[in-house]
């Protein structure tokens, strides 16, 4: 990701890798939930950390986005799913 600065103000580059963290309950329907959004099969879907109790999974999603549109939709289309309980 690049970041430009310019007068104290912060812009994003694009394209550029984004990485957002994906938190649910179930990991199998979590993958899936991402895999219905996203189409892209060069995205990046690994495990991340799991609640010391296991009631809450993480995955890692990382993609190329292609502007600030794109980016802000995967966003909340993956927090709009029913089986997405949060987006980072």
């Amino acid at each position: 990701m690049k970041i430009e600065i310019n007068d104290s103000t912060y812009k994003l580059v694009y394209p550029c890798e984004w990485q957002y963290k994906v938190i649910g309950s179930d990991k199998e329907q979590l993958h899936q939930a991402i895999t219905h959004i996203i189409k892209d099969s060069s995205c990046s879907i690994k495990p991340s950390n799991s609640s010391k109790a296991g009631k809450y999974h993480c995955l890692n999603l990382e993609i190329t986005v292609r502007n600030e549109e794109e980016r802000n939709l995967i966003y909340t289309s993956l927090k709009e799913h029913p089986d997405v309980k949060v987006v980072l």
